[in-house]
């Protein structure tokens, strides 16, 4: 039990301080480069905290469990959305940028839209694996081409203010990537740390497997996102916070399922696409609308709209234990 205990409080511990380091490397890597914020959180942040369940869901379909990879990456889609983005802004509330709203937000629409409708019937083929795969590189390259191209002009008016300290040294690009590799080696080892402790106390506790794998390890993975999102919305780096839930959601979508179905294609279960793939597709079109609303109305993404995705989490959870238990 103590072991267990330990692993916890260290692993949070540990948690934070890499949150810390992994977004001052991507923050440093940014104005290295003098590329947008926005940019840095969709490839670096959101394709980085994805590893993990890009490494769960190819090993999945290796080992002849390829229904798993979409539990994996839509439920993560799920959870970032509603749980990680939720929580971000309900402490630190952010600003929707046009470009987000004109391009990055309509292009997770689309992908989610294509994910639905490759699995209407139920089955997704190598095609469409590699559907997805050429789909991500194409998606990708709108990105980087038009983030940059707009990111020259995103903070013209912004001040700058050069340091007369003879102490400073900005930031290397070698020290940036080495930040960045650490922040993120020791997201993923203290998230598994802290899932472990967690599960074992559960377990000890007398709580079943199926509650003990919804909770405690749905969302013990999405751990690496939500710290990273917090830590840069903390830091005012709000781009950075709602480019890494985008990325992260468009690599599930597009590259975890498409490498999962070209190893081994998929017959799903219809309740995953009744129920999870429908309540991402739901998910989705409320962050559309959230973000819209307050570009509109030229307020923050702030606690009213992190309180809606919390609460709509909250209700797929509970959801998703009663359709397990039926």
């Amino acid at each position: 039990m103590w072991l267990a205990v330990i692993a916890i409080l260290i692993g949070l511990a540990i948690l934070v301080w890499s949150a810390d380091v992994f977004i001052d490397g991507a923050t440093a890597l940014a104005k290295k480069f003098s590329v947008p914020s926005f940019l840095i959180g969709v490839l670096i942040l959101g394709i980085g905290t994805s590893a993990p369940e890009m490494v769960v869901s190819v090993l999945a379909a290796i080992e002849g469990s390829p229904e798993l990879a979409l539990g994996n990456a839509y439920g993560s889609n799920i959870i970032n959305i509603a749980l990680v983005l939720g929580a971000t802004v309900l402490i630190s509330p952010i600003i929707i940028r046009k470009g987000i709203v004109k391009r990055d937000l309509p292009l997770l629409l689309l992908i989610t839209a294509t994910a639905a409708w490759q699995l209407r019937d139920g089955v997704l083929s190598q095609a469409d694996g590699i559907v997805l795969l050429i789909l991500l590189v194409v998606v990708l390259a709108i990105q980087i081409v038009l983030s940059i191209r707009e990111g020259y002009h995103e903070h013209e008016d912004d001040v700058i203010i050069e340091s007369t300290d003879p102490d400073h040294i900005e930031p290397s690009m070698a020290r940036g990537l080495v930040s960045l590799l650490i922040g993120m080696l020791m997201l993923v080892i203290s998230s598994r740390a802290i899932v472990w402790g967690a599960v074992e106390l559960a377990t000890l506790w007398g709580l079943s497997e199926l509650i003990i794998g919804l909770t405690i390890v749905a969302v013990g993975t999405s751990l690496p996102e939500l710290v990273s999102s917090l830590s840069a919305a903390r830091k005012g780096e709000h781009d950075m916070a709602l480019g890494n839930i985008i990325g992260s959601n468009i690599f599930n979508t597009l590259a975890v399922v498409g490498l999962a179905t070209v190893i081994a294609p998929i017959t799903a279960d219809p309740i995953i696409f009744s129920r999870d793939v429908m309540a991402m597709g739901v998910l989705t079109i409320l962050l559309v609308t959230l973000c819209v609303f307050a570009f509109k109305t030229k307020r923050q993404f702030g606690r009213t709209s992190g309180a809606t995705l919390v609460l709509f989490f909250m209700g797929y959870t509970a959801w998703l234990i009663q359709s397990v238990s039926m």
